[in-house]
């Protein structure tokens, strides 16, 4: 039987001037770094969501405009002709809708003048242009009074709001986001 005596680990010659050992780098540090631009970027969208409350509803639409099934997977109880109810509400927005699985609308809160609808329209617009980023621009030489259409610089997607009188003679912005054929 042979016996291992215990053999002393060598040491190893050290690169720093004697006395002075390598300090590693604190564990806390590396998580505090890495997670300040995630930590910016939550405030951010944070503030989006609290000026937008619609924002992020909206961003998940143009996203679904762009694949091949466009709205199918937010279409949910029929409604008359080819609507469907949608499982994706917009914040502060009524009335949300599918048409043909290709087409999502949403309608405004009730307005009582048209002078107002309008407003709330250009507002409308601005906020849909701060929360999509800037490759939504407003086509002009499509857009009028009461009407303004969107498009999407890169993917073939557009959105159009349109000023409609109700029943009850009340105006109301109509959101109308659509995938464009090549």
């Amino acid at each position: 039987m042979t016996v291992l005596s215990r053999i002393p680990k060598p040491k190893l010659p050290s690169c720093h001037p004697r006395g002075h050992t390598r300090t590693p780098i604190s564990i806390t540090f590396i998580p505090v770094v890495v997670s300040i631009p995630t930590l910016l970027l939550i405030a951010v969208l944070l503030a989006q969501e609290a000026m937008i409350p619609y924002c992020s509803g909206l961003k998940r639409a143009t996203d679904l405009a762009m694949t091949n099934e466009r709205f199918a997977s937010i279409s949910a109880k029929p409604r008359d002709g080819d609507f469907a109810a949608s499982n994706l509400v917009l914040m502060d927005w009524n009335d949300c809708s599918v048409y043909a699985g290709r087409i999502y609308t949403c309608d405004s809160r009730p307005i009582k003048t048209a002078q107002e609808a309008e407003q709330m329209q250009r507002k409308i617009s601005q906020e849909i242009q701060y929360c999509l980023g800037i490759s939504w621009v407003e086509e002009k030489d499509r857009s009028s009074l009461g009407f303004i259409r969107l498009h999407h610089a890169d993917q073939p997607i557009s959105m159009t709001l349109s000023i409609d009188e109700t029943d009850q003679k009340q105006y109301l912005v109509r959101l109308i986001l659509f995938g464009r054929s090549n």
